[in-house]
């Protein structure tokens, strides 16, 4: 049986989301926004010039602005050669220079026509989907710029004329707007990840009392079995140690519920610096504190202090962001059946810096760019996926950087660096 025209349309929705989360996902979340940019703007720019030059024409078009334009879009192609700082630059100019300088420029050269009115009006939308403040930045920049050239090439008139000066409101009315949904968005992001920690710290509560149960039982036959008679020695021992098994594990679901509970409540504290943290006590605190699952298993984990080191933040948050580190090592390492795990303190280093260095599994290039993304996790279903970006969120707000190089099979490098005191 034929699909009808209704599904395929459904199927080709389908199709087209996944393709552009996949996309997404390969790529930091900036990076992608350049490319986008980049390649609406390098077909666009030209498109346009030819729509209002000949289709519909203008009163006035500059060509040499459009192929700067261009050229500025094109550079965005190669985003992902871009370091963050050149990124960020790159952001700044080319978002100064289409949306605030360009539209606006056209906008007053054509003496507030209806087409660059609209047009404007949408390149604010647009200019304003990114960082507000970076918005703002280019906002200033682009449109004192714009109304300096176009004094200059003769339209100083049309600066304080009625048609443009009751576009002002509406300009600033759509920026404010703008930023109070993405405030907004932000807002309901949060108290998302608070109903996540609410859920989680009851779902923890009704497991503690049927771990506690078994935890009982299991002692009580512990304790039977040490005592009773006719059994053969072997048997005896094999018993004993299936129930010891099951006791540990017990206890280690109970720490491992502790760790949860201490990230989820994370989520809903106050995120900024509020007392001065050793980086020694805390990992100290951290190893005494994980559930390791046998003895073999914490002798993989070995501590380096170079040189101890101090830093702005919160003892119990940063001790949040060491376990979700270690856990994840671990993992790694169980996963790959190989490899150790080194903790690093390093303060001599400029900047102060903490590494997390395991050989375990790796993670692979595709999958780098996602690991510090709320709510993904690799392998799926490895969690709930909010361990990573919350020890991000933790870090920028305390102004400090997590990065992680890694080579599949091979390691994992965990880089935290601190602001200098």
């Amino acid at each position: 049986m034929m699909p009808t025209l209704q599904e395929r349309w459904k199927r080709w929705q389908h199709g087209l989301v996944q393709s552009l989360l996949l996309y997404h996902g390969r790529e930091d979340h900036a990076t992608v926004r350049v490319l986008l940019l980049a390649c609406i703007g390098t077909v666009g720019m030209p498109l346009y010039y030819v729509i209002w030059r000949h289709f519909f024409p203008q009163e006035y078009e500059s060509l040499p602005l459009r192929l700067f334009g261009i050229l500025l879009c094109a550079l965005g192609l190669f985003a992902r050669q871009f370091s963050r700082p050149m990124l960020n630059l790159y952001l700044l100019v080319t978002l100064s220079y289409i949306f605030p300088f360009f539209f606006t420029l056209m906008f007053l050269m054509n003496h507030a026509s209806g087409v660059w009115r609209e047009s404007l009006l949408i390149g604010l939308v647009v200019l304003f989907h990114f960082d507000t403040g970076l918005a703002l930045r280019a906002y200033a920049i682009g449109t004192t710029l714009a109304c300096a050239a176009a004094a200059a090439l003769g339209a100083s008139d049309m600066l304080l004329s009625r048609a443009v000066l009751q576009q002002v409101p509406i300009h600033w009315f759509t920026i404010a707007v703008l930023s109070v949904a993405k405030i907004s968005r932000h807002v309901l992001a949060q108290e998302k990840l608070a109903g996540m920690g609410a859920g989680l710290a009851t779902v923890a509560h009704e497991l503690r009392t049927p771990l506690t149960s078994v935890d009982a039982n299991v002692r009580g036959m512990l304790r039977m079995m040490a005592d009773a008679q006719g059994e053969s020695a072997q048997d005896r021992l094999t018993v004993i140690d299936a129930l010891a098994r099951i006791q540990f594990e017990v206890r280690h679901m109970n720490h491992m519920i502790d760790l949860f509970l201490l990230s989820a409540t994370a989520v809903r504290q106050n995120l900024h610096p509020v007392e001065t943290v050793s980086m020694e006590t805390v990992a100290e605190a951290v190893l005494k504190r994980y559930p390791f699952s046998s003895q073999k298993q914490q002798k993989t984990v070995t501590l380096e202090v170079r040189h101890n080191f101090q830093f702005s933040g919160q003892t119990e948050l940063a001790v949040v962001v060491l376990l979700n580190l270690l856990r994840n090592a671990l993992r790694a390492v169980q996963r790959a059946g190989k490899g150790r795990v080194r903790i690093v303190i390093d303060g001599g280093h400029q900047p102060p810096r903490l590494l997390f260095i395991d050989t375990g599994c790796g993670i692979a290039a595709p999958q780098q760019a996602m690991i510090f993304r709320r709510f993904y996790s690799h392998p799926p279903h490895n969690g709930a996926g909010i361990g990573l970006a919350l020890c991000k969120e933790i870090m920028g707000a305390w102004r400090a950087r997590i990065r992680c190089v890694s080579r599949e099979s091979a390691y994992a490098i965990f880089i935290l660096e601190f602001p200098m005191r």
